[in-house]
């Protein structure tokens, strides 16, 4: 028996075809927008356009941008889960947390202080009050390797694994408008950009290069070098909140913010490679003599030279052989079906049998996501109305002066709501503006 040890390793613009989803169930209701509740499935992340469409059409041969809504990401990623993932200090490090301005990286020194981490590590830890000096003065940050640390960007990651598309591994990019965080380039990997606040530019040139990977053969590769590479400019696509592009490997791209902030997932997808076949046969030819046998002396004569391509040439012969075996054949198909990172599912509880399996929620807070940012109400008499996509909501001057307030924030609480006006139904008052969709329930 032998085991093989771990390998290492045009543009579409498309709306939601609403009577497909419908008749899918994804709506709550007809005064809601459309959410995806989790968890999230392939098909989910890429409507309308189908898996067999996308496999076929675009996957690793054009990049594809497809038109979402406010709410569609709404339960993946919030200014408030950025916040709290922030304030989990410990958690943040230089190599985790970086920043740039215009395409230059800030020094860790000036955004961190050496500190000593939970397992007695010396690091450079991010400290708020130097984070904000930079952010102020338009630097972008980038959470690096945050694919599981929130219900929802977890549940985007397994839909892309389930698709078989590779070990899906994400950054978060914060950046504002006018400032840009990296020149033109290419990534090792595909790409998934999930926008979930604000928007973006991106530029899509015609270059590509020619599945790239993770060696310093690419990585040396300089700025010059992308410049005269990238080629021509292919499409300007705008991503709005909700929004997805896809881009294969190795197409260079650059993006600019273009609201006043803009938040953005980039998924990265790292399938199994050509490569890691050569891994899994170094395995293999361990249980194969002619493999550990020495190659033939080579002593500068024309016999010894013979000699050596002979033996090359049946070694070459034998891997061909092993490539069909089907027991290679097994391992690779094993290893391509679980190339995904082991995420998440832990419930205490019900392992102990103490109580029901708990569902994915992508949001403990019991708030509510802005859907109609900027919307204001306005005077009729007396009173004062909001307009929505699903009608007129009639106000009272305070719920008037409530929703103005909470309309101008990115989300809230009842319990905020509540706090803040003291004098209206908080409850009541959210409900009515969830029910015009002018709000989501998390």
């Amino acid at each position: 028996m032998w085991l093989a040890r771990q390998p290492q390793s045009g543009i579409v613009k498309t709306r939601h075809n609403m009577a497909a989803l419908w008749r899918r169930g994804a709506y709550r209701d007809s005064a809601r927008p459309f959410c995806y509740t989790l968890p999230m499935t392939f098909e989910d992340l890429i409507a309308p356009i189908t898996p067999a469409q996308f496999f076929a059409e675009y996957h690793d041969k054009q990049p594809l941008h497809i038109k979402g809504g406010a709410a569609k990401f709404a339960q993946v990623l919030s200014w408030r889960h950025l916040n709290r993932l922030l304030d989990m200090t410990h958690m943040w490090s230089s190599h985790s947390l970086k920043m740039y301005n215009d395409g230059v990286a800030v020094p860790p020194e000036q955004y961190c202080v050496s500190a000593i981490s939970r397992d007695a590590q010396q690091v450079m830890q991010p400290v708020a009050a130097r984070v904000a000096d930079h952010v102020k003065q338009g630097a972008s940050v980038v959470l690096n390797d945050v694919d599981s640390l929130t219900p929802g960007m977890q549940a985007v990651s397994q839909a892309l694994e389930g698709a078989g598309l590779g070990k899906a591994q994400a950054n978060v990019y914060i950046s504002w408008q006018s400032h840009k965080a990296f020149p033109a380039h290419y990534d090792t990997h595909e790409v998934w950009a999930v926008q979930v606040e604000g928007e973006k530019y991106w530029n899509i040139w015609e270059g590509r290069a020619e599945w790239p990977i993770p060696h310093p053969v690419f990585r040396a590769q300089d700025q010059a070098h992308h410049e005269s590479a990238k080629g021509r400019l292919r499409e300007k696509v705008l991503l709005k909140t909700g929004d997805l592009l896809y881009l294969p490997r190795g197409w260079y791209h650059d993006a600019l913010a273009e609201a006043p902030s803009s938040v953005h997932i980039a998924y990265g997808t790292h399938a199994v490679l050509g490569m890691d076949l050569m891994n899994i046969l170094l395995e293999r030819v361990l249980y194969e003599a002619s493999f550990r046998q020495a190659l033939p002396r080579q002593d500068g004569t024309a016999p010894a030279k013979f000699a050596l391509t002979q033996k090359v040439g049946a070694l070459g012969q034998k891997l061909a052989e092993l490539c069909k075996d089907p027991k290679v054949l097994s391992v690779l198909e094993g290893y391509i079906a679980n190339h995904r990172y082991n995420r998440g599912h832990n419930d205490l509880l019900a392992w102990r049998g103490i109580a029901a399996p708990m569902a994915d929620t992508a949001d403990e807070s019991g708030g509510f996501r802005v859907l109609a940012a900027g919307a204001k109400p306005v005077r009729r008499g007396a009173d004062w109305v909001l307009k929505a996509d699903a009608g007129t909501v009639p106000l009272s001057p305070p719920e008037a002066e409530a929703a103005a307030w909470l309309l101008a924030r990115p989300d809230v609480t009842q319990a905020e709501l509540a706090r803040a006006h003291p004098s209206v139904d908080a409850a009541a008052l959210l409900g009515r503006l969830a029910a015009a969709g002018l709000l989501l329930a998390a």
